[in-house]
């Protein structure tokens, strides 16, 4: 035995694979039994801070250091290369240590991402130019070792580089200064519905880092944009209307001008039949006798005086029929309004808000609304205007 261990002694080469062996064989035991032994009692725990370390890997990248360390404490046994030795275990634990570092960072930000505070504030960017200037430093020291050099030193010559620097690292900085931007002023935020027509986007935000934002438009199709173009194009954020707990209806049914009249006392009773009109039509008449009779009109011109119209109580109907409408929003604005006539007849508007946000539900709403209104149109003597088809030509012609 004695002679094995003299001639090791004498092959600093032999010395080295020995050495190494046992690190390994101690890093292959530490990996399989103590790593193994903490993801069985982390198992058992409540809190998913020790799952996310084991999940990013931190526990692993740690256990790196111990045969790194091992080598690096007998590295005196290797005399001729006893320095190289020491600088590359040290350079080697220094790594360990940075990407255990990166690992912990990334379980904070898995931590946070799954907690109520990240719908109210994305932090990845900020995790991720962190990263980005331990990796630097990572960097700056793990070449300090190596050569020999303090890290200071090397730091004095990155300010003559900083132009350089600047130019390289210019997205990511632009970047970083909008996401400081997004999050402070809460311009928008994972979930949000972003409408973003330079860009070609429209749909959830998904996800915001540091040098993009991935929006999934609605055919699921992902616009990746980086952060600082978005910021610098307009966009319209529709989170308002999610919070309002309303959604909009702004459209607008053209009416005939050439339907429009005075309304006969005869359908004036029948209008009478409509439930939704009877209150304002016995209410109406009787405001409009009244003024008539105050003022001594002569009622045997249609002109005269003040008379009920059929789209004046077409407005009317309308307007009591979304009243009592169970899926619009009767708090938020509401009106229907007369719009200036043009080629295409004249415009009565729909401007209210339907009591959802829900996009398919809405649609619904809005549809059975039309089709109701398009339905008693006639019953009021209108006419809906449209152009004329090949079917009005083909009458015309015959």
């Amino acid at each position: 035995m004695d002679i094995y261990i003299n001639y090791i002694k004498d092959h600093v080469l032999l010395q080295f694979l020995v050495l190494l062996s046992i690190s390994f064989v101690i890093f292959i035991l530490a990996k399989n039994l103590l790593l193994k032994s903490l993801k069985q009692i982390f198992k058992r725990t409540s809190t998913q801070v020790d799952d996310q370390l084991v999940a990013q890997g931190f526990f692993t990248r740690l256990s790196y250091l111990i045969p790194l360390a091992i080598i690096h404490n007998f590295a005196y046994q290797l005399p001729p290369y006893e320095a190289w030795v020491s600088r590359g275990t040290l350079a080697g634990m220094a790594v360990a240590i940075l990407l255990a570092l990166n690992a912990l960072l990334n379980s904070i930000n898995e931590i946070y991402s799954q907690s109520k505070y990240a719908q109210k504030m994305n932090i990845k960017s900020y995790f991720q130019i962190l990263k980005l200037i331990l990796n630097i430093l990572g960097t700056i020291v793990v070449i300090a070792i190596v050569s020999g050099r303090s890290p200071i030193y090397l730091l004095s010559g990155i300010g003559a580089l900083t132009a350089v620097l600047m130019l390289v690292f210019k997205d990511p900085i632009l970047s970083f200064v909008a996401s400081i931007q997004i999050n402070s002023n809460d311009l928008f935020k994972i979930g949000d519905w972003l409408e973003v027509p330079q860009l070609g986007a429209d749909g959830d935000v998904i996800d915001i880092a540091l040098h993009t934002v991935k929006i999934q438009n609605w055919d699921k199709t992902i616009s990746i944009i980086p952060t600082y173009k978005l910021i610098d194009s307009s966009f319209k954020n529709w989170r308002g209307m999610s919070e309002s707990g309303g959604r909009r209806i702004k459209r607008s049914l053209y009416l005939d001008q050439n339907s429009i009249n005075f309304c006969s006392p005869e359908q004036l009773e029948h209008l009478k039949t409509f439930e939704l009109l009877t209150g304002y039509l016995n209410d109406k008449i009787a405001e409009v006798n009244a003024s008539n009779s105050a003022n001594n009109i002569n009622m045997d011109a249609q002109v005269n005086g003040r008379r009920l119209t059929n789209i004046g109580t077409f407005r009317a109907y309308i307007q009591a029929y979304l009243k009592n409408h169970s899926k619009i929003h009767n708090e938020l604005t509401f009106l229907i309004r007369q719009l200036s006539p043009s080629e295409r007849g004249l415009p009565i508007e729909i401007y209210v808000f339907t009591n959802v946000t829900d996009w398919i539900e809405y649609e619904g709403i809005q549809a059975d609304i039309f089709d109701h209104l398009l339905s008693v149109v006639p019953k009021f003597g209108l006419r809906i205007f449209q152009n004329p088809t090949g079917k009005d030509f083909k009458k015309i012609v015959s």
